[in-house]
């Protein structure tokens, strides 16, 4: 089964900025993975790459069998991206902004009802405009938004950002049954005691380069690394040598789909 994910020396500008720089990445059908790092390393960049938002320019980037660099817009129906911006309209309820999502996706009415439901959203609040919900509750909207589509891969950037304990567990649970129902999820956050428990594995950026597991049996030597053992056939040995030299270095070798807003609203900031 091809991978979630797949990239190889994937780039992706900012500007004429490399906000990723070079990115190896396989993620797994099923996985729950943990993107952690700095501020400013392009955890939130590699999330909308994932999502089709920012193109690549050089490299290798698939995403549920979908080419970036050929076609960005066709993946977008199958993945949700829960960013930092909300994505609702202020002056519509949340029941409408639900709806509203829900029809864009091609979504199931009744899967926006049990995600309001699963959100604490399904009594009062779902009839209240969205510019009268404290920050909390535009964050638990946003979440039902993204639980209704019901995507193949899920993208959280600070999922747990402004939330109370409850609700954070909500969210965990939420993730742990969308896997269970097939789903893949990257989910970058700062809350790695919380992160951790969720996540399966877990994967640095830094300076837009994903780190190296040192841990994976699987990742290839790398001779100018005086961490890793040279390989058997790098040690070499002159006539009369008593043992192993350094090892020989070769040289080197040759969306989400954003619908027409509705007229007279505008998006929350």
């Amino acid at each position: 089964m091809e991978p979630a994910v797949h990239l190889r020396a994937a780039v992706s500008l900012l500007g004429r900025f490399p906000a990723l720089a070079g990115v190896d990445l396989d993620v797994a059908r099923g996985e729950i993975v943990l993107l952690q790092g700095p501020n400013g390393a392009g955890k939130s960049t590699l999330l909308r790459t994932l999502a089709g938002l920012h193109p690549v320019v050089s490299g290798t980037a698939e995403v549920l069998g979908h080419d970036l660099r050929r076609d960005r817009r066709s993946v977008r129906r199958q993945v949700g991206l829960l960013g930092h911006a909300t994505m609702l309209y202020d002056e519509l309820t949340v029941d409408d902004n639900l709806r509203f999502w829900a029809r864009a996706a091609r979504a199931d009415p009744a899967d926006a009802d049990a995600a309001l439901v699963a959100l604490g959203l399904g009594g009062r609040l779902r009839s209240v405009a969205v510019s009268r919900l404290s920050a909390g509750q535009r964050r638990r909207a946003s979440i039902a938004v993204l639980v209704a589509r019901r995507p193949e891969l899920w993208l959280l950037d600070e999922p747990h950002a402004g939330l109370d304990a409850d609700a954070r567990d909500t969210v965990d649970d939420l993730v742990r049954r969308a896997v269970r129902a097939g789903a893949t999820v990257v989910v970058a956050s700062h809350e790695l005691e919380r992160a951790h428990a969720l996540a399966g594995r877990v994967v640095t950026i830094t300076s837009g380069v994903i780190e190296p597991d040192l841990d994976d049996p699987q990742r290839p030597l790398d001779p100018s690394d005086p961490s890793q053992p040279a390989a058997a056939d790098d040690l070499v040995a002159d006539e009369g040598d008593t043992g192993p030299r350094a090892p020989v270095i070769p040289p080197p070798g040759p969306g989400i789909e954003t619908p027409a807003e509705p007229a007279g609203v505008t998006r929350v900031p």
